[in-house]
């Protein structure tokens, strides 16, 4: 065995075993891979100021730091771990499009699901290789004043992660101001998610209030129960409000659109980055190269969602072989990423 050979096989052993031992100390708080990432997840209110730390990733264009992979060789260590946040889909729809690309180049590549503090833990201590769900600069500003100094950015893949108030694609309301006056249109009710999604605190403490909504039912159920509103109405041609996010599958799977915000009630659009691990980029250049050329804009990254976990196709199971057929639907999408031309 070279020595390069067996310095890669030291750093399986041990990536393996402090992954064991992680994933054993988080099993208490990790639940199973669920497939509604509500509103941000419960941390997100909008409200949050940006700390010094994660202020510096307000502002990103999704593949500025593009290379043609071409120019590179894959890595000598091809054993690859990625943490996924429980319950949030984008997570896991950008961890297995890389964990797609990646095994068919030869690595091994874990996908581990963890709630998002656990997985910052776990990439700061370099237990786990990266994560690609950095919600910034508000949702997880916690993190990144906490951990930053053992985080490297591998990128920012998407700048559109937002809560919203939608309509069906065909009713009247343009702007969430119209609400106010339309209230017949919508039978004065706005359809929400669970009682304790950031999403559900920003809709009472700001948009009711500041667009003159309190006659409005605000229904406080599940997500599902939203989506399901949602899928009856725009079936049966009725105009409906709900409270959504991006990004999200409902946006690819029914005709619908979000109003307006012109008050900014709903709070402003967040960037979604990777963070590896101190070292990775030396380590892995070649992985981390693919990370920094990935770009999923809406049109591609909700119908990825829609095909993924929407109940209609895979409803969160298979996930390998959702994205599968979601590259064969985008054959050139590999490619260009690989070049760096999604930017």
């Amino acid at each position: 065995m070279t020595t390069t050979a067996r310095t890669t096989t030291l750093k399986r052993g041990r990536k393996a075993a402090s992954l064991g031992a992680l994933l054993m100390t988080t099993a208490l708080v990790a639940s199973a891979c669920g497939a509604e990432n509500e509103g941000g997840g419960s941390d997100n209110n909008g409200d949050g100021d940006d700390s010094s730390a994660a202020s510096e990733f307000a502002d990103c264009t999704p593949g500025e730091e593009s290379s043609d992979l071409a120019d590179l060789d894959t890595d000598d260590d091809t054993d690859i771990t990625i943490a996924a946040f429980n319950g949030w889909d984008e997570s896991f729809a950008a961890s297995h499009l890389v964990k797609h690309v990646l095994e068919d180049e030869g690595y091994t590549v874990t996908i581990s699901n963890f709630d998002a503090a656990p997985a910052y833990t776990g990439v700061a201590g370099g237990d786990i290789d990266f994560l690609m769900d950095g919600w910034l600069p508000i949702t997880h500003a916690e993190q990144i004043e906490n951990y930053g100094d053992d985080l490297e950015p591998q990128g920012c893949w998407y700048d559109n992660a937002k809560l919203t108030i939608a309509v069906n694609e065909d009713s009247p309301a343009q702007s969430i101001a119209d609400l106010a006056g339309m209230g017949d249109d919508y039978d004065n009710t706005l359809v929400g998610i669970d009682p304790g999604a950031g999403l559900t605190k920003q809709t009472q403490d700001h948009a009711i209030p500041e667009y003159g909504l309190q006659d409005y039912d605000f229904q406080i159920s599940s997500a599902p129960a939203m989506l399901a509103a949602l899928k009856r109405a725009t079936d049966n041609g009725d105009d409906i409000a709900v409270t959504l996010w991006r990004p999200h599958w409902a946006y690819d799977a029914f005709p619908v659109r979000d109003l307006e915000d012109p008050k900014g009630a709903m709070g402003g659009a967040e960037n979604i980055y990777n963070f590896s691990r101190t070292g990775f980029s030396d380590d892995n250049p070649y992985v981390a190269q693919l990370l920094k050329n990935l770009v999923l804009d809406d049109e591609h990254l909700s119908s990825l969602e829609n095909v993924m976990f929407s109940e209609d196709n895979y409803g969160g199971e298979n996930m390998e072989e959702a994205v599968s057929e979601w590259l064969d639907d985008n054959s050139d999408f590999v490619d260009d990423w690989k070049a760096g031309a999604l930017g």
